[in-house]
């Protein structure tokens, strides 16, 4: 516990660290004025756009009169609401005449602002005829001015439209319809940096003034984003759109400019219509609250505080439970504190994202389907972490048992091989083995169940007359498949046995193998001693050196782990269990296709203790083909759900029959199929996504909710390469090879989790191995449209992105790992075809 408190303080002052070290207050030029010439304003709110009320407008104009001098509303409708909302005592505006294709609507402004005109004649400076009208092609040159020109038939009041800069460049003649230029400048839709923010300005201004030496010029837009994505090198942030508004306020006053700027406060029905920028424009929130002063040191975010005590409290929360009861040492401990704490950032701002942006019912949707999938992404990621680090930095394994143990006990040990249509030549092999075996008290009970061809189990038949009375010869038909025969068996077995040991029928064992591992049995705690899977094939082509490094990682990484908590998965395979514990517990399952694990869970919940060692004690065969290796790993994640189904109860904090160690790992365990299971939900869901970014334009997903996708493949592939480098003594092609062959079942393990959940009673498949499988046509169809469909997602997003939103590209990283897979599964076919010509040659 000392080193978890130890390791939890050390985390914790480097996250203050990072926090206070983020130059959170930071000083920037400061506005000769608190206030500003004019703002742009309109009497809306909410993401619907609805009207404010009067009392709601007068407070607004109330908030804004301190900080500027008049306002610019766009349409005669939104200043209708405006005055009469208010009194000649607050502000003067700049009326606006919203122009568009509708000639009709058009009419309407018109006449409204002529009323206006005339009833509010002292409250309104200027008149602007249209907003960006040309640029937007609603409208012709000659159609624009024709209102231009009506409209200063009935008013002496100053009269403009307001165009972008470069509109007035194209159109010379539009000056000669209006008492003054309206331009708009916004360096961040040109891509400029904020650091040449003021030249532009400067640039722009100049060049229309030299076009127009004898016209007023207004600048009618002039602002920044305070948040939302980058376009290229225009990074939209509080401190970015400080610099600016405080920068030109500078420039203007210099200049002599007049100027409106874009604009009071944010608007966030913008998001429908202009993405996550249009929402940020306001030197106000929609909330009212002044984003930074004109002069003075600006906060960047206020809340940085309340963030960062909610980031300690959560990481040392994830420290605490993630290394309690663990056997630490202090660099294992600080290490995954420090790892703990970043996830924890992760978590806080992912948290915070609705806090500090305006939501839509799609942003909501995102975000609250990104969240729940992060709990499980997050747990993963730290449990590798944890992994990793206890097998590199952390203490060596203490219940690694010696190999040299004696014992004067020589326990009778009956050693059940099932076999169901197994080919001959590998029983056969496997029987011979056992026949050379070193321990003399011994049985072994040669199972051969609803095999009814004499091809399979005549030659066995007759081995086993040769191979002598230790060998039984039993062909049955049963149910409950390999558990049925296993408890079909008990029946004939020696009445002195006390050990039942299981191997599969293709297994090679070694001769030392009952010698070295009975003697654990001395400890009456101990029902299980487990060896590990190993084949002797795996040099036979490339892609089963794929299939058996992806196996060695298991047995040489996870279950030395496991064992340290007495918390292993057992195998159906080189195993030993204490005959009258298996009784005691109710035998072999047969509600389950993977009898060995629940047996294994069965006899840990009834206080048993296990044994496992890593040294190889046995070798079989790996699976013929790729839909082989498919078929093996969809019965083993299908049984560990129905396990989860069957004894859930066991792991709810109030059940006692397993420590909260033993809990962990196989909560765990089942957090590692389930994640996996996620992955295609996952990539199906981005999928479906991206043209609704391309041809809706609604919200990318975020950077919190898609960096932990990328977090965590980088954390498994440090996990893979480490520790197979460490632990299994795999080379680097050894490890990229397993690495395939692991990502490469991802879709297998969905619909395995899937049927786990949704179908009961599915059968045992046997894994086909010794050569005579049934090749398939087409193994990968569906990982391969899944593949496809990404990757043109991937390549669509980078293509489009021509602003270069940082956004775009992480979320399409996210999808080209997403890929990756299904790119896996690609290649292990490939593999598969290589080695099948290869052995043709």
């Amino acid at each position: 516990m000392r080193y978890i408190i130890l390791s939890i303080i050390i985390a914790i002052l480097f996250q203050i660290f990072f926090w206070i070290s983020h130059n959170n207050l930071v000083t920037l030029i400061e506005s000769p004025s608190k206030k500003v010439q004019s703002l742009s304003y309109t009497p809306y709110y909410g993401y619907e756009k609805k009207v404010l009320s009067q009392e709601q407008i007068k407070n607004d104009l109330k908030i804004l009169s301190p900080i500027a001098k008049k306002i610019r509303t766009y349409s005669s409708i939104d200043a209708q609401i405006i005055l009469e909302a208010t009194d000649e005592k607050i502000m003067p505006i700049d009326l606006g005449i919203w122009l568009s294709g509708d000639y009709k609507k058009n009419d309407i402004e018109i006449q409204k602002a002529l009323k206006l005109l005339k009833k509010y004649p002292n409250r309104i400076e200027n008149i602007i005829v249209g907003n960006e009208v040309l640029l937007r092609k609603d409208l012709t040159k000659k159609e624009l001015f024709a209102y231009i020109d009506y409209m200063k038939e009935f008013t002496d009041k100053p009269i403009s439209s307001a165009e972008t800069w470069d509109i007035w460049e194209k159109t010379k003649e539009l000056t000669n319809h209006v008492d003054f230029i309206t331009i708009h400048i916004l360096p961040y839709w040109e891509e400029v940096p904020i650091k040449q923010f003021n030249s532009f300005v400067i640039d722009k201004y100049k060049a229309i003034e030299n076009l127009f030496p004898n016209k007023k010029i207004y600048i009618g837009e002039i602002g920044w984003p305070s948040n939302g994505y980058n376009n290229v090198k225009a990074i939209p942030n509080l401190k970015n759109e400080a610099t600016a508004i405080r920068g030109f306020i500078n420039l203007a006053k210099d200049n002599s400019w007049s100027y409106n700027i874009i604009e009071a406060f944010d608007q966030p029905w913008k998001g429908y219509a202009e993405g996550n920028i249009g929402q940020y424009w306001g030197i106000f929130d929609a909330q009212r609250n002044l984003k930074f002063k004109l002069v003075g040191d600006i906060e960047l975010n206020q809340f940085w505080f309340y963030q960062m005590i909610a980031t300690i409290i959560i990481g040392a929360l994830l420290t605490f439970f993630g290394l309690r009861n663990k056997k630490l040492n202090i660099y294992h401990a600080l290490a995954y504190a420090i790892v703990a704490q970043g996830m924890a950032v992760g978590i806080v701002m992912a948290f915070m994202y609705p806090f500090i942006n305006y939501m839509n019912l799609g942003m909501w949707g995102m975000w609250g389907i990104g969240t729940l999938l992060m709990i499980p992404l997050v747990i993963m990621t730290l449990a590798k972490a944890n992994e990793l680090f206890k097998s590199s930095i952390g203490t060596p394994p203490t219940r690694i048992f010696p190999l040299n143990l004696t014992s004067e006990n020589i326990p009778f040990v009956s050693i059940h091989v099932p076999a169901y249509k197994e080919q001959p030549h590998a029983l056969a092999e496997t029987l011979q083995a056992l026949s050379n075996l070193k321990y003399p008290n011994y049985e072994v009970l040669v199972i051969i169940n609803n095999t009814p061809e004499e091809f399979y189990w005549k030659p066995i038949e007759t081995l086993c007359k040769e191979l002598g009375n230790k060998f039984v010869f039993m062909n049955i038909t049963c149910t409950g498949f390999k558990a049925g025969a296993l408890n079909k068996a008990l029946e004939q077995t020696n009445k002195d046995a006390e050990i039942i040991a299981v191997i599969d029928a293709d297994y090679v064992v070694e001769p030392t193998w009952l010698v070295d591992l009975v003697p654990l049995f001395d400890d009456p705690k101990v029902a299980i001693v487990q060896a590990p899977q190993d084949h002797r094939d795996g040099d036979e082509s490339i892609i089963k050196t794929a299939m058996n490094e992806e196996y060695a990682g298991f047995f040489d990484i996870g279950m030395i782990d496991r064992n340290e908590e007495n918390a292993i998965v057992v195998h159906g395979t080189m195993v030993m269990v204490r005959l009258s514990a298996m009784l005691k517990v109710g035998g072999w399952g047969t509600d389950t296709i993977v009898e060995d694990s629940e047996l294994g869970l069965r006899l840990f919940e009834a206080g048993y203790i296990a044994h496992y060692t890593n040294k190889r004690y046995g070798y079989g065969l790996l699976p013929d083909t790729f839909e082989a290796f498919k078929t093996q790993r969809h019965r083993w994640a299908y049984g560990a759900i129905q396990i989860l189904k069957k004894h859930w109860k066991e792991f709810k904090p109030s059940a006692t029959k397993l420590s909260s160690t033993q809990k962990k790992k196989f909560i765990t365990g089942w957090i590692f199929w389930l994640s996996d299971a996620m992955g295609p939900i996952m990539a199906i869901m981005n999928i479906i996504w991206v043209p609704v970014i391309i041809f809706v334009g609604v919200t990318i997903p975020t950077i919190p909710l898609t960096v932990p996708i990328i977090t965590a493949f980088l954390v498994n592939v440090l996990h893979t390469f480490i520790l197979y480098r460490i632990k299994v003594k795999a080379s680097f092609k050894e490890t990229f090879l397993s690495s395939i062959a692991s990502m490469s079942l991802q879709l297998i393990i969905f619909k395995a989790v899937w049927d786990g959940f949704v179908k009961d009673g599915l059968p045992f498949k046997r894994t086909q191995k010794g050569g005579k499988a049934k090749k398939s046509d087409n193994p990968i169809i569906y990982e391969t449209i899944l593949c496809l469909l990404l990757l043109i997602s991937f390549f669509t997003l980078i293509y489009i992105n021509k602003t270069r939103i940082i956004e775009i590209y992480v979320f399409a990283i996210t999808i080209f790992i997403q890929s990756i897979p299904y790119i896996s599964a690609i290649i292990m076919r490939y593999l598969e075809l290589y080695s099948i010509k290869n052995q043709k040659n």
